[in-house]
């Protein structure tokens, strides 16, 4: 997999830089992929073989400075190492390379079409994705798999990726408040997956039709209750009426036993 010439000595991730400290141009480099990952953090909760990380330096070689996308997944790596968590990714200490790189592009061109392209081929990563709101005769979304050492583009939005299990595409929705094209994943039937927010809300509204639900069914039992009260007032009514008329025809002399 990392088949270059590294040095014996190698650095930790711990005295490496964490990214390159190049501030984002746009909100967006750091919202979309955030958004991508507080959903797998509800999707793969019990999972702990997966790493989405958001501008972290991806280092491949101790004497070149790190890759850092706006964000990448990897499989098949500790979630966490410990309580401080990642300060970068280092290739020598993970032995995985990611299986998934975004770029969103801003008004700020850093050659995501070209030289980061060719990066992540010589890399190794399975799927580049690079996501522009700005492109208009374009596609907002294009989806590059490695296949043969070279990136070929997917079709379609969402794009299933077999690899990871999920799809990724992208739609209009809101997110921070915000409503505008956001990108989502999605499941095999092109399904999207929820946000937090819209899992809250769908939670909310389940409790509120099941109590909805125990509030209707405590009204039909009470009707219930009222109705066979009803019935036994009617059923005592009924034997008093009978009781009084036994009295009356005893008064008058006649046996009520023997009517017969």
């Amino acid at each position: 997999m990392l088949n270059y010439n590294l040095p014996r000595h190698l650095p930790s991730a711990e005295e490496l830089p964490d990214s390159d400290e190049t501030p984002v141009d746009n909100e967006l480099q750091e919202l979309i992929p955030g958004l991508l990952k507080a959903i797998l953090l509800i999707l793969w909760a019990e999972r702990m073989d997966w790493l989405f990380a958001i501008d972290m330096g991806i280092y491949y070689h101790p004497d070149k400075p790190p890759i850092v996308p706006d964000g990448f997944l990897s499989l098949g790596v500790e979630r966490f190492y410990d309580e401080e968590l990642r300060p970068s990714y280092v290739l020598w200490d993970e032995n995985v390379v990611p299986i998934f790189v975004l770029e969103v592009v801003s008004q700020n061109y850093r050659k995501e079409y070209t030289t980061k392209l060719d990066e992540y081929e010589a890399l190794g990563v399975l799927y580049y994705v690079i996501y522009s709101s700005r492109r208009r005769r374009k596609p907002h979304l294009e989806v590059h798999k490695l296949v043969n050492g070279k990136y070929e583009l997917q079709e379609g939005n969402p794009v299933w990726l077999p690899e990871i299990g999920l799809g990724i595409g992208c739609e209009r929705g809101n997110y921070c408040g915000v409503t505008r094209e956001w990108m989502y994943w999605y499941d095999e039937q092109g399904q999207r997956y929820l946000t937090p927010a819209e899992q809250v809300k769908q939670e909310a509204q389940r409790a509120q039709q099941e109590a909805q639900r125990a509030q209707q069914e405590s009204q039909r039992a009470q009707q219930e209750s009222q109705r066979a009260q009803q019935e036994a007032q009617r059923a005592q009514q009924a034997e008093q009426r009978v009781q009084q008329l036994t009295e009356q025809l005893r008064a008058l002399g006649i046996d009520p036993d023997n009517l017969g």
